[in-house]
């Protein structure tokens, strides 16, 4: 393997506030020592130059090398916070190549440089998704974070709505509860792919979802989304939150949660299957209860799938989750606040 030294062309990146306590790549290794290493974590590539109100809510995400197109979008969508993990295979003209290219794109925005933080992993290692994702929201920089993927277009302005009530600002900053944001996708795959012609209030998604262009994301695997109540989402009055009384293990939806104090994603889930529903998982058993909010929406993004590559993932995930379960409903047996 060719092992690439980030600090060798791009000095300045040293420096960070724990380096004087310790060494930074010791302390990567350790703080993520689940994960396949070697493996080159680089926080802060980028720094967001904006200001950053703690009580703002920050996008934290993962894409690899090829994604940036649609990054850009949510980037343009959001208009607040993100901290993103980028995946760069460890191949040296690989990542001087994709250097460049991030650099053009960071440059050429305003928006990428007000308010993305970028945070590089270098390895050989693909779809470490978890891993990915506890990077991204371990620096970011809000006390709220929303854990969501790339590909999912942003529709309405839940930053707005979480900000502007008391009464679920309360309840985040009480660090118990994570509120959920429905997802759903088009049933023909071609409409997913133009987001300029996606929904923007609810109104207008409740008169697709009639018509039958847009449906539950995932229909095929319930077990996935339907703790929603998407039939009680759609007979919700405006401004409605309710929260989640039938969870089940395999529940991943998108959430916004308080970033300290909640369970990390578990990094040995590589690949496809089971595992951002095991970091949901084990943050409900932690004692977090979801909540719905009625008003708002993200629509998934279609892209073609590697599906050779997600079935044989989801195989070793599946064997995986069983024990993940087992174990982590026995650490947090008698837990107070615990379900």
């Amino acid at each position: 393997m060719n092992h690439f030294n980030i600090s060798a062309k791009f000095p300045g990146q040293e420096g960070l506030p724990w380096s004087d306590l310790v060494d930074e790549s010791v302390f990567l290794s350790k703080l993520f020592s689940q994960s396949m290493h070697p493996s080159d974590v680089v926080p802060f590539f980028y720094r967001a130059s904006g200001r950053v109100d703690k009580e703002d809510i920050t996008i934290t995400t993962l894409i690899t090398s090829n994604r940036l197109d649609v990054f850009k979008r949510m980037v343009e969508a959001y208009r607040g916070p993100i901290s993103v993990a980028i995946h760069v295979r460890n191949e040296t003209a690989h990542v001087h190549s994709f250097l460049d290219t991030l650099h053009s794109l960071y440059t050429s925005s305003s928006l990428m440089s007000t308010f993305v933080d970028v945070h590089l992993v270098i390895d050989s290692f693909d779809r470490q998704f978890n891993t990915w994702r506890n990077i991204a929201r371990l620096f970011s920089r809000t006390d709220f974070v929303m854990m969501l993927d790339v590909d999912f277009a942003i529709c309405t302005n839940f930053r707005s709505s979480i900000r502007n009530s008391p009464a679920i600002m309360d309840k985040l900053r009480e660090g118990h509860a994570a509120f959920v944001v429905p997802a759903f996708e088009y049933v023909k795959q071609k409409e997913g792919t133009n987001h300029r012609l996606f929904p923007r209030d609810k109104q207008e998604l409740l008169s697709q979802v009639k018509s039958g262009r847009l449906d539950v994301f995932h229909r095929s695997w319930a077990p996935g989304h339907n703790s929603t109540d998407y039939t009680r989402f759609y007979s919700a009055q405006p401004g409605q939150v309710y929260k989640v009384t039938r969870y089940q293990s395999a529940y991943e939806p998108y959430v916004i949660f308080k970033k300290e104090g909640p369970p990390w994603c578990d990094e040995r889930f590589v690949g496809y299957g089971g595992n951002k529903a095991a970091c949901l998982f084990e943050m409900y058993l932690s004692g977090i209860s979801f909540y719905v909010l009625a008003d708002h929406f993200v629509i998934h993004q279609s892209h073609r799938y590697e599906e050779e590559t997600r079935k044989d993932e989801r195989k070793y995930n599946k064997r995986l989750y069983g024990d993940f379960k087992e174990e982590t409903c026995l650490r947090y047996d008698g837990v107070p606040g615990s379900t």
